[in-house]
């Protein structure tokens, strides 16, 4: 039961995670002007891997598209593969995951689920290290122009948090799925040598009850020789 609990648990840390990734990619705040070099506080603008928008203090937001794909930033055409990578691969891991958990009915043999729920793990892994690079790259990018004198000043988004929880959270979920997977190729081998070694232990153990008991009673077992029957 152990391992199905840790496939139940790795199975709501992977669709978890692989919401907050869709969060992050969708969103339009992975770095925001910074308030503090700011001459105009009243407005901003903030940047994504889709858009550009800019805000003021009374509520109202333009955003609009990237004008052109070619001429886009490395890191954001990296981050935008990665990010999409990494969504494709949690569906489908969500998928293996549910056809190789032990508590649901489909995936065939036990040695089958355990081959999916295998693949879901790595799924669920490869899910998670795609964000964590997008996001640590796309930060590193942010850092090195805020401390660029010819450059504007951005912070971190909160896109970049909610990918990193999520890029966590896709991990755990692999790592669980791995694990139960390792637990359950293990414990079949270990109840047959207990089994095994009590069998052995209870057959000893009657036997030598058996010749205490013929002991006391005075009879010792039957020997025949060659001549009994003649």
């Amino acid at each position: 039961m152990v391992h199905a609990r840790l496939q139940i648990l790795g199975f709501m840390f992977g669709v978890v995670g692989l919401g907050s990734v869709l969060a992050a990619t969708l969103s339009k705040e992975w770095k925001i002007t910074s308030r503090a070099s700011s001459v105009i506080t009243a407005t901003w603008v903030f940047q994504g891997l889709w858009t550009n928008c800019a805000g003021n203090a009374l509520g109202s937001v333009h955003c609009r598209e990237h004008l052109t794909l070619f001429k886009l930033e490395a890191y954001i055409q990296v981050s935008r593969a990665l990010m999409i990578a990494s969504i494709c691969l949690g569906i489908f891991g969500s998928i293996f995951a549910l056809m190789g958990m032990a508590c649901t009915n489909i995936g065939g043999s036990e040695r089958s689920k355990a081959k999916i729920a295998l693949c879901a793990g790595v799924m669920f892994t490869l899910a998670g290290l795609s964000p964590l690079v997008a996001c640590s790259w796309y930060a590193h990018q942010i850092t090195l122009d805020h401390y660029s004198p010819i450059m504007p000043k951005y912070e971190l988004g909160t896109a970049l948090f909610i990918g990193w929880a999520g890029a966590v959270l896709c991990i755990l979920g692999g790592v669980s799925f791995c694990l139960s997977v390792a637990e359950d190729k293990h414990s079949p081998r270990t109840r047959y040598g207990a089994m095994s070694f009590l069998s052995s232990r209870t057959k000893a153990y009657s036997g030598a009850t058996e010749m205490r008991s013929a002991k006391s009673m005075g009879t010792a077992p039957k020997q025949f020789d060659k001549n009994s029957y003649v």
